[in-house]
């Protein structure tokens, strides 16, 4: 029996704007598993926060993250039993576990990052940078896939649904057989997968 892929197209100007756990800041939510989820019980989350000050992560028991630089020079990540780490724009996405104390030193300046976060007991999750430019299909054996776009517009078809996707907007799949994305103009995309644990 053939699958059916259903997708949902978020955009950036219905996301939602939420505190940060700690108070330090502010997040933008791009997509939350199950809708309208609080940071208390989501199965996963997508979103994106402007770090300005040096400071603590927020803690998240049980739950796995992997954070993206967007724009900024970058911040030095003291995740606790792991050496310091500089993550910038040109480096790929880390993933660590939310539950352990985590701060962050900036290297100059405000950063913009995405973050992911998937319950560990339930869902693992990768992330991938991709630069698109013409016809790219993607590979995927995900339960659920969100494409974010970070810059450009990136066209995206699968199975026979189609959507244009504009800078910072998402699109939530879930599963996907295939999967082709197209930019006419160099574009980049973040592709999340997400699946059982």
């Amino acid at each position: 029996m053939a699958r059916l892929t259903m997708m949902r197209i978020l955009r950036s100007s219905e996301y939602r704007h939420m505190p940060w756990k700690n108070g330090g800041g502010e997040t933008v939510e791009i997509a939350v598993s199950p809708d309208r989820a609080t940071i208390a019980d989501f199965d996963w989350r997508i979103s994106m926060a402007t770090v300005a000050t040096n400071g603590a992560f927020s803690i998240f028991p049980g739950i796995d993250r992997t954070l993206s630089i967007l724009e900024g020079s970058g911040m030095t990540l003291a995740i606790e039993g792991r050496q310091p780490k500089l993550l910038t724009a040109s480096d790929a996405p880390l993933t660590f576990p939310a539950d352990l104390p985590t701060s962050a030193t900036l290297a100059d300046g405000p950063v913009t990052d995405l973050n992911v976060m998937t319950r560990r007991q339930a869902l693992k999750h990768r992330v991938r940078r991709i630069h698109v430019e013409g016809s790219q299909p993607v590979a995927t054996s995900a339960r659920d896939l969100v494409l974010f776009c970070h810059r450009g517009s990136v066209a995206l078809v699968t199975e026979g649904v189609s959507a244009t996707l504009h800078g910072l907007d998402a699109a939530v799949l879930v599963q996907p057989a295939t999967l082709t994305l197209s930019a006419d103009i160099a574009s980049e995309v973040f592709l999340i997968e997400i699946g059982p644990a």
